[in-house]
């Protein structure tokens, strides 16, 4: 791959941002390493890989790579017969043996989901014999344990109690010195590894002793007195033995490990290419990659969807997207538009693309993406003059052009910026006309940006040319960074210049100046860009109301089928409770009519069997009641219609009971509904007329005989009964009927009307309901609802 392209492309940065991601240095030295390949099945496999373990990162955003230990140095010496490791080695080959359990752990049971990783995990070393020894022997810090041996445990115990008889020795024989030869604030401190005490200069030849240094100054000596030096060998000798017992357990360990140094190195390495891979695959995961499709060399097809520049993705969030697709007839685009519009990093965004991708890397773009393998590079872009070199920036231009012209074929992507800048307009377009015409014969995928308005005309003259243009804000002159393909652009000096203050008049015969064909160029690229930006606002506005439009049908269509199947089902549930309802209470009633008949003796045998006959029926019908399905939706309120609209033979909707029926008739400002099998007496304002689509003719009821058993006669219910002008005797008959009734119906709540007079109906009343257990709750009238001339029954 040609070198040269790859660092004008900053190549090696964008690995750079991709090597960050990595958990080890080792891992990110390999990502570093990669470079493009140009076999596909190599680069679809690798990118396979890279897949797959986003997959792992994306199932479990808590697991993270294992530590990878840079053992190389560990890993050579262990090869060497003979050799010992010391600590910190054998620490980090235990941590190589952790790691590989991990990821065995982890990648393993998950085979069949990443085959390819479990494939590499697989020859990742198991020692677990070996890892636990090394961790019994060696701490985290890389220090050699007490506990690694009981010689060892012995020796350390001793040297410390040893220490501590020469340190407390030493503090008492500094405290009993003379206070001519003593320091002042003086402390036991160790020199040379021997402990000595602080002493005047003048007190040399009176404490004795070896002197192991003194004091910047001269004047204070650090002595070693001759209480501290038979302990002091005694410690030495300690710490020799020590030592060679140290060496004793590292060589042990060493050379358990030694004939595993072949798959020790394999591991490291299958360890690095794992954290390459994690890598990898936490930048696809941040970047929102997706694995592009990777076509043979020299494909005739190049189609890139939503992709962004990865260097400049790491600076910013606010990067646009581009899409474009070359066809297979497409093989040179020339790219023209104003400065700072984006040309350049658009450019250099391709070519970093494809090589990312080459190198087993997914780079930013999005589903559908296809790229051709290239089997070469070739990149001129920006100023290469060097005056060391002689070259001027021409001259530099023309040096990179040459490269292409040498070695560019079908399988080679060529990027040039600022075909034909540099010299005479004239000459550089003739020249730059012409190196496109060679590199689209030879099948080259060439991408150039410009600003010479001839080299915008050579869609329509060469065969396989086709324009582009970065869209251009022409009213704020900023670039929307937007691909146009098809479409030339303007490079806008003459209206930046307006716009930054330049003369009207030298503006003006600018203008004048400008060539006829330039001019016409000029004109018809404003016209397709301002129709093209229009089309591609109504485009999305049109989108947007489309969509909206189909979610609220959609919506619409699922709620009108949702209520109607609940009305459905409603009405039918309503209809089988009140037809099992009725069969039973006519039962029910018969047997309380025999037991009426049979207690009839006496007027007060009367009234007690039929408060208990009535309690028998209202008991089963409460029962029925309580099998009754509950709904599970609320209604929606319902819009209350004028009470003038609701007349006989139209279905309404019965405000109190949240049920639907049909009017039957009106009279008296109240109207009778049949719902449900029963005949209810309703005040008009509790109905509201339903929809014109749910307007269906009432079907004719059947009547006779049903299922063996009767047919219940119409209930007609009231929400009050009057009970004015009766005596006593006669209330239980009159009350009982009309709350059995208001109770059948599912009425909530019940007026008594029984006036105020002397009270003795008020309180006959009020007794029998306080024995009624139906009863939830009553109540004398409100203000508006009679006073005390009427009790308002709530039903449980």
């Amino acid at each position: 791959m040609n070198s040269h392209a790859l660092e004008v492309l900053q190549f090696g940065q964008a690995l750079d941002i991709v090597a960050r991601n990595a958990a080890s240095m080792l891992g990110a030295a390999a990502v570093r390493a990669l470079g493009p390949r140009t076999d596909p099945a190599r680069i679809a496999n690798e990118l396979e890989r890279v897949d797959e373990m986003r997959a792992l990162l994306d199932a479990d955003g808590r697991w993270g790579m294992p530590a990878v230990p840079d053992v190389r140095d560990a890993l050579a010496r262990l090869a060497l017969e003979g050799g010992v490791l010391d600590a910190p080695s054998l620490r980090g080959l235990g941590v190589l043996l952790a790691s590989s359990r991990e990821l065995r752990a982890v990648i393993l049971p998950a085979r069949e989901t990443y085959p390819l990783l479990a494939t590499l995990v697989e020859g990742l070393v198991q020692l677990q014999r070996e890892e636990a020894e090394i961790g019994r022997v060696v701490d985290e810090h890389g220090e050699v344990q007490d506990h690694a041996s009981p010689e060892l445990a012995r020796l350390r115990r001793e040297s410390k109690a040893l220490r501590s008889r020469v340190v407390e020795r030493l503090a008492a024989f500094a405290a009993s010195l003379p206070h001519a030869y003593r320091v002042a604030d003086a402390s036991v401190s160790l020199r040379e590894g021997r402990y000595v005490v602080p002493i005047r200069r003048e007190g040399r030849g009176e404490v004795g002793g070896i002197v192991h240094g003194e004091s910047g100054t001269g004047a204070t000596l650090f002595v070693e007195p001759p209480v501290a030096i038979a302990m002091m060998n005694r410690l030495r000798e300690l710490e020799a033995e020590e030592s060679r017992e140290v060496l004793r357990i590292l060589r042990a360990l060493t050379a358990l490990l030694r004939p595993h140094h072949p798959v020790l190195r394999a591991s490291l390495e299958a360890l690095v290419e794992l954290d390459s891979l994690y890598a990898r695959g936490r930048y696809a995961l941040r970047v929102g990659a997706a694995i592009p499709v990777v076509l043979p060399a020299a494909t005739p097809e190049y189609v890139v969807v939503d992709g962004r520049h990865p260097i400049l993705l790491a600076t910013t969030e606010q990067v646009v997207p581009f899409d474009l697709e070359m066809g297979r007839d497409e093989r040179t685009l020339v790219i023209s538009g104003p400065n700072t519009g984006g040309k350049t990093v658009l450019l250099k965004a391709m070519g970093l693309l494809s090589l990312l991708t080459q190198s087993g890397v997914l780079p930013p773009v999005g589903p559908g993406t296809r790229l051709p393998v290239f089997r070469d590079v070739f990149a001129d872009v920006g100023d290469e003059q060097s005056i060391e070199e002689s070259l001027s920036t021409f001259a530099a231009h023309l040096k990179n052009i040459r490269g292409a012209l040498e070695g560019a074929g079908a399988d080679s992507l060529v990027l040039l910026d600022e075909l034909g800048s540099g010299t005479d307009p004239t000459e550089g377009a003739a020249l730059a006309r012409a190196t496109l015409a060679e590199l689209g014969g030879r099948g080259a995928l060439t991408v150039a940006t410009t600003h010479l308005g001839q080299l915008k005309l050579l869609a329509g003259a060469l065969p396989g040319v086709v324009n582009a243009s970065l869209q251009f804000d022409a009213e704020q002159l900023r670039s929307t960074y937007r691909v146009i393909k098809g479409v030339p652009g303007r490079s806008y000096g003459l209206a930046i210049a307006r716009r930054l203050g330049l003369p009207a008049g030298v503006i003006e015969r600018a203008e004048a100046e400008l060539p006829h064909g330039e001019r016409d160029v000029a004109r018809l690229a404003l016209e397709l860009e301002t129709t093209e930006k229009r089309l591609a606002e109504m485009s999305a506005a049109l989108e947007i109301r489309l969509a909206e439009t189909d979610h609220l049908r959609a919506e619409l269509e699922r709620r009108r089928t949702a209520l109607r199947q609940r009305e459905v089902d409603s009405e039918r549930r309503a209809r089988q409770q009140a037809r099992d309802l009725l069969l039973r209470s006519r039962q029910e009633v018969e047997a309380a009519i025999d037991e009426v008949r049979d207690a009839a003796s006496s007027n007060a045998a009367l009234e007690a069997a039929a408060t208990a006959a009535r309690r028998r029926v209202e008991q089963a019908a409460l029962r029925q009641r309580e099998r009754a399905p509950v709904a599970e939706v609320k209604s929606a309120p319902v819009p209350q219609h004028p009470a003038g609209e609701v007349k006989a033979g139209v279905r309404v909707r019965i405000g109190s009971l949240g049920r639907t029926g049909t009017v039957v008739e009106l009279r008296d400002g109240k109207a009778t509904v049949e719902a449900g099998g029963m005949r209810l007496v309703l005040p008009r304002s509790d109905l509201s007329l339903l929809p014109a689509g749910d307007q269906e003719p009432a079907k004719p009821q059947r009547s006779g005989n049903v299922g063996g058993g009767y047919l219940a006669g119409e209930i007609i219910a009231h929400p009050e009964v009057d009970l004015r002008g009766l005596r006593v005797d006669e209330l239980p008959m009159r009350m009982g009927k009309a709350m059995d009734d208001a109770i059948l119906a599912g009425l909530g709540q019940f007026r008594i009307i029984h006036g105020k007079g002397t009270g003795a109906l008020r309180e006959r009343v009020q007794e029998m309901l306080r024995g009624d257990p139906r009863i939830l709750a009553f109540r004398a009238g409100e203000h508006g609802e009679g006073g005390t001339g009427v009790t308002v029954v709530e039903f449980g």
